[in-house]
């Protein structure tokens, strides 16, 4: 038997291949509608096949079809680190990410995993790209903001599944580091801060606010808990003045004098003369980057001290 189609062939039929019984206890024939006296028929050859077959109609012929669709339509991303995922890899995922089949961007990063491919490189050359790819496709009126929300949405459910995965070498610095990471006031698709939350994690910060903090106060927050750095993504230079003046206001309340101020998005990433007008520090350029560059922010405030 195929190795991708064993993990999925239900438990009920490897008992039964293996000469075990694997007829339903009589809770779960109440469940499913058998009766007890339904299961005096189990030693029946014929009954014994239904469900043979329903078991193969329900579970392993979708699976199958699944597969197929995977091997056809799954980028096929190189397994070798030295070798780029292309911008047409990018945009085939696209698609998966947009179709109606919302299990197909996740069953093809684990397609793509088992070829080698590492979740950080997937992280940045593969689901970074296509949210950018996805902003480009609203900005140019090819997608509506429904079906952009829809699929950054389906980005973010991929990134939930892999961190715990991608969290296992989390590295604890000598001296505990603590990160705001907000949207930039009036933003509205937060994927890249999801991302460089989990990059911040898996280097040992501790991270408050996040994609889903749209409503935090930033004030309130600076004024009243400790924290090294904030930082702010932007996807649209519409709320460029409101947040010059979010910055202005925080560096004016945090509790840290010295707070560094990052930004990132694809905004401030076409537009690199606007981290300084908005009043930043520095910009962060992927998810990777953010926590080496927070280092940097919080030692260079050091030897100003």
């Amino acid at each position: 038997m195929d190795r991708a189609v064993q993990g999925w062939v239900p438990e009920l039929l490897l008992r039964g291949e293996q000469g075990v019984n694997y007829c339903p206890g009589p809770g779960e024939a109440a469940e499913s509608g058998v009766t007890p006296d339904a299961k005096q028929g189990d030693n029946d050859p014929d009954a014994r096949m239904a469900r043979l077959a329903r078991a193969i109609e329900q579970e392993i012929i979708p699976r199958l079809m699944l597969a197929h669709r995977l091997v056809h339509e799954c980028p096929k991303t190189p397994s070798i680190d030295g070798e780029l995922i292309s911008q047409r890899d990018v945009e085939d995922f696209a698609k998966l990410v947009l179709s109606r089949d919302e299990d197909l961007p996740l069953a093809c990063v684990e397609a793509i995993r088992s070829r080698g491919v590492s979740i950080e490189r997937i992280y940045l050359d593969l689901l970074a790209p296509t949210a950018r790819y996805l902003g480009h496709l609203w900005n140019e009126d090819l997608c509506d903001f429904t079906e952009v929300t829809v699929g950054l949405g389906r980005l973010q459910q991929v990134l939930r599944e892999l961190s715990p995965a991608f969290g296992q070498s989390v590295e604890h610095p000598a001296h505990g580091r603590r990160v705001l990471l907000l949207p930039s006031p009036g933003e509205q698709h937060t994927f890249g801060l999801v991302m460089v939350a989990e990059f911040f994690r898996r280097a040992g910060w501790d991270v408050a606010g996040g994609a889903w903090e749209c409503e935090l106060d930033a004030n309130e927050m600076v004024g009243s808990e400790w924290f090294d750095v904030v930082g702010f993504s932007l996807g649209s230079e519409t709320h460029l003045d409101a947040l010059r003046e979010c910055i202005r206001s925080v560096r004016q309340q945090a509790r840290n004098r010295e707070v560094g101020i990052m930004v990132g998005g694809p905004m401030f990433i076409e537009h690199p003369e606007f981290v300084a007008s908005v009043g930043a520090d520095a910009l962060a350029t992927d998810g990777r980057h953010a926590p080496i560059l927070a280092e940097q922010l919080i030692a260079q405030r050091t030897q100003r001290c």
